[in-house]
């Protein structure tokens, strides 16, 4: 029933879809439409962050390692760092790269440099999304642009969100407003 009331607020939305969970308790707060399955856009890259966060917990790669842009990496369009083919970046660089600037190009090496391939680790990212129970959720790329195939929910992407939070590093990643990469130029 919409509009919803929680904690006292008439909440309303005109989005196709939203919902409002406690990040500890994951009670839903509000919900409408919540299990639809929608194109994600750049909020993919919670998923790759996460997936990056667990590589880097597991000891898989380090912060510091470096990650070179490849071909594929350097010719993805929308927001992104401009990497040019063979361009070096540490690992936390390029992930805060994603994490501000909401870069498809380091979405994209920093893929490749944990997994091997892109499409490694876009598997690896639908992996994590059915172990958090996110059932309607299907990933094709790890950057977010419109892509057949390519969705998630509300609901399920709240499940990764609440994810996210437990790791410190995500959580200092997505608190900086601005980052200078290439010395500010």
């Amino acid at each position: 029933v919409y509009p919803s009331q929680a904690q006292g607020a008439i909440l309303e939305t005109d989005a196709e879809s939203a919902i409002l969970m406690d990040a500890k308790s994951g009670e839903i707060i509000f919900e409408k439409n919540i299990h639809k399955e929608l194109p994600p856009a750049s909020v993919t890259k919670v998923m790759t962050l996460l997936v990056a966060a667990e590589a880097i917990e597991d000891g898989r790669v380090s912060l510091t390692d470096t990650v070179t842009a490849s071909e594929g990496a350097s010719s993805l369009g929308g927001s992104q760092i401009y990497l040019e083919t063979g361009e070096t970046f540490s690992l936390e660089e390029m992930l805060i790269a994603i994490a501000v600037g909401s870069a498809n190009d380091a979405c994209y090496a920093v893929a490749e440099h944990i997994s091997g391939t892109h499409e490694a680790f876009v598997e690896e990212m639908n992996k994590k999304a059915q172990e958090l129970g996110a059932v309607n959720t299907k990933f094709v790329n790890s950057y977010g642009l419109p892509a057949e195939g390519h969705y998630t929910s509300a609901y399920d992407l709240a499940l990764m969100s609440r994810e996210a939070l437990k790791y410190p590093l995500i959580m200092k990643l997505t608190s900086m407003k601005e980052y200078d990469l290439r010395d500010g130029k």
